[in-house]
């Protein structure tokens, strides 16, 4: 895995927008490439100006991320359980793991897709099972709109601050980065799920 980080960086830092753009739709597809580490090294780039603009580089980072995550819906849609019984394995992609995405999904329904925006391996393939299911494209497309522009926005911010220390701190920020949106995410589930509680007795009383 970390050779073909290093492959999708080199990219990157080759090719530009390109690179990044085909970096972060592979990262969607199941491809394990290791987006937390891709999107810093892309804010890192932007400071030292071998990618010309910010907020460019945020734009074609959540165009990667939506391509990718179209690809794997419409795989799941049209290819269903099947195909990830059969390719899943050369991505570590399982049916156990399938399984646990879908009692996921049963758990939290639509808003699923968004938390996985924030969870190691799971955000990379979740595209998959919801297509499986026919998750409503509007739900799906909003969900991994606003999770996706929080992820990619707050690793590439930190990329761009940190600049040529970048390669100092990029294992610390490797191993840190899903704990720190880890708590942003958990901080919008306590907030949705106090509005549900609080929003109860007020039915009832109705």
């Amino acid at each position: 895995m970390e050779h073909l980080q290093q492959a999708i960086v080199s990219l990157i830092d080759t090719y530009g927008y390109l690179g990044l753009f085909v970096g972060l739709a592979l990262g969607n597809m199941a491809v394990p490439v290791g987006t937390e580490v891709i999107l810093p090294v892309a804010g890192g780039l932007t400071a030292t100006g071998h990618l010309s603009n910010l907020w460019l580089t945020i734009g074609i980072a959540m165009a990667g991320e939506l391509t990718g995550n179209t690809a794997g819906y419409a795989i799941g849609r049209f290819g269903g359980v099947p195909v990830i019984e059969r390719y899943g394995k050369y991505v570590h992609f399982t049916h156990d793991r399938l399984m646990g995405v879908h009692r996921f999904f049963e758990r939290w329904g639509t808003f699923a897709v968004f938390i996985c925006r924030f969870l190691p391996v799971l955000r990379g393939v979740v595209s998959i099972p919801a297509g499986i299911a026919e998750m409503n494209l509007a739900h799906f497309y909003l969900w991994t709109f606003f999770g996706s522009l929080i992820f990619c926005s707050g690793l590439i911010l930190i990329g761009n601050a940190l600049g040529a220390h970048l390669d100092t701190v990029l294992p610390l920020l490797h191993r840190g980065a899903y704990l720190l949106l880890g708590v942003a995410v958990v901080a919008v589930i306590a907030a949705v799920v106090i509005l549900r509680l609080r929003r109860r007795p007020a039915r009832a009383d109705s």
